[in-house]
């Protein structure tokens, strides 16, 4: 299966590189690093993640502190979101 990571993902992706490398750019390549192996194995066994919190997704623990959200649409896993563990997920909506 080809991996698709939406724009809001990509973004998620290099605030999670940007936060980290304030402190370690070494630990920041790490984590992107998992995030990638995480795609990898998705590409190859996309029900691997848990039934996800929005109907029709999927949850991947790439790292204890992060959860990739993605669905499976036809011959593509589009990864939806990078998301730290402490936030509310999904978002809050403002009625």
């Amino acid at each position: 299966m080809k991996v698709v990571w939406t724009p809001e993902a990509q973004q998620d992706r290099a605030d999670i590189w940007d936060y980290i490398a304030t402190e370690s750019p070494l630990a920041a390549a790490r984590m992107d690093e998992l995030f990638g192996l995480a795609a990898a194995r998705l590409a190859r066994h996309p029900l691997l993640g848990k039934p996800g919190r929005v109907p029709g997704t999927r949850e991947l623990i790439p790292h204890e502190s992060d959860r990739l959200v993605y669905e499976i649409e036809g011959e593509a896993v589009w990864v939806l979101a990078l998301v730290h563990t402490a936030r509310q997920w999904p978002p809050v909506r403002d009625a």
